[in-house]
């Protein structure tokens, strides 16, 4: 069990986003395939756009609290961990949560030295205060869009202040997301959201928001250190987008 863990009681949380994002059991074994399925237009597998986004969510950790081996940090909607196998031994400590329980075994398996739970969906398994850093990573378009401010606001609770809170989504203003998300079987019906809407998000929740970054515009080995991908950081077509934001 985690140290951080509140001794709250769960919020209730609505039947459809529990149907939702609990449908992901049923593909936890299936996970890489139906994504490099999705993506396979790129050229690239899951490990690599993974081990991109891993590297950016270390980058502005580093940027904005100092050296990420002193932070906790949580990874929210973690699925079968594939970015927390590039994220562990870089921070403090690394925590994983998801409403999939089949999904958080396999990424207990994978990721030994990460601290995972699985919980409702509602109140996550943490005290008020308690991380440095909460992250979650294409997980909000999952989210009935009724239950948006309740997840930023889950986020930002379990942030201390000075934290950080980082969403990562993918962009719809890019045609080639449209077309993955489209083929991926457990992205059916959702609702993507634009850069500018998550910032809103997190600002209403009572957050700062400090950086918004647009990436993957080309297939370079790291978008974190990729000059190109820098300068192109506030084009809004890249594939995907992070918006960070400090509580």
């Amino acid at each position: 069990m985690s140290p951080f863990l509140a001794m709250t009681q769960p919020v209730t949380q609505s039947s459809e986003a529990t149907n939702s994002i609990g449908d992901f059991d049923h593909h936890a074994d299936t996970y890489r395939e139906d994504v490099e399925n999705a993506i396979a237009w790129s050229g690239k597998d899951v490990d690599y756009f993974a081990e991109g986004k891993a590297n950016l969510l270390v980058a502005v950790a580093e940027r904005r609290l100092g050296d990420p081996r002193e932070l906790r940090a949580l990874d929210i909607g973690c699925g079968v961990g594939v970015t927390d196998r590039f994220l562990a031994g870089r921070f403090g400590a690394l925590h994983g949560v998801d409403i999939a329980a089949d999904a958080v075994e396999k990424a207990r398996e994978a990721n030994p030295e990460v601290h995972y739970e699985s919980y409702d969906g509602g109140v996550l398994p943490f005290a008020d205060q308690s991380l440095d850093v909460a992250f979650t990573i294409c997980v909000v378009h999952h989210v009935p869009t009724d239950d948006w401010p309740a997840f930023a606001a889950e986020m930002k609770r379990v942030v201390r202040p000075g934290g950080l809170v980082v969403v990562f989504e993918h962009n719809p203003l890019n045609p080639l997301t449209r077309v993955s998300v489209s083929r991926c079987p457990f992205d059916e019906d959702v609702t993507l959201l634009r850069a500018g809407t998550t910032a809103r998000l997190l600002d209403e929740a009572g957050l700062h928001p400090v950086e918004r970054r647009f990436f993957s515009f080309l297939p370079v080995r790291d978008v974190a250190a990729s000059r190109v991908e820098r300068a192109l950081r506030r084009v809004p077509l890249g594939a995907q987008y992070f918006v960070a934001a400090q509580a």
